[in-house]
């Protein structure tokens, strides 16, 4: 069976002054219940970078500003497709940071603090390929 086209999905990483990164953890599958970057599905017209500054702002109050792209990873969706991540390095503007739609949490998390939480899969291969971890 012919592989359909991936979902495309954009996601932020965000550090405070303190260099802690900033992760939501799932309200909804896949990964429910994980701590992860937030961010999610690319809407029909945007970017993809204008679909990290606004999943970011669904799911944590924030405005933010894109650096840069960090890197893209395929993740398969569990139902035999797969979402094409770009993930984006990003800087907070403005707003206090508080659970949104698809998180259930929300939190800042130091370095040494990310092995000891419930990570979505491989994440933190991903932010040590990416240069932000550790």
């Amino acid at each position: 069976m012919p592989q359909s086209n991936p979902i495309l999905a954009a996601s932020a990483v965000i550090r405070d002054e303190s260099s802690r990164i900033l992760l939501v953890q799932r309200a909804n599958p896949p990964d429910m219940g994980c701590w992860t970057l937030p961010g999610g599905r690319v809407d029909p017209g945007e970017t993809l970078e204008q679909a990290a500054i606004r999943e970011v702002f669904e799911e944590t109050g924030l405005t933010i500003s894109i650096i840069r792209e960090l890197g893209q990873l395929d993740l398969s969706d569990g139902k035999g497709g797969v979402y094409e991540i770009h993930d984006f390095l990003a800087e907070k503007l403005s707003g206090e940071a508080v659970a949104g739609d698809d998180a259930t949490a929300i939190g800042w998390f130091r370095s040494d603090e990310l092995p000891e939480l419930s990570l979505t899969p491989a994440l933190l291969q991903y932010l040590s390929r990416y240069g932000v971890y550790p």
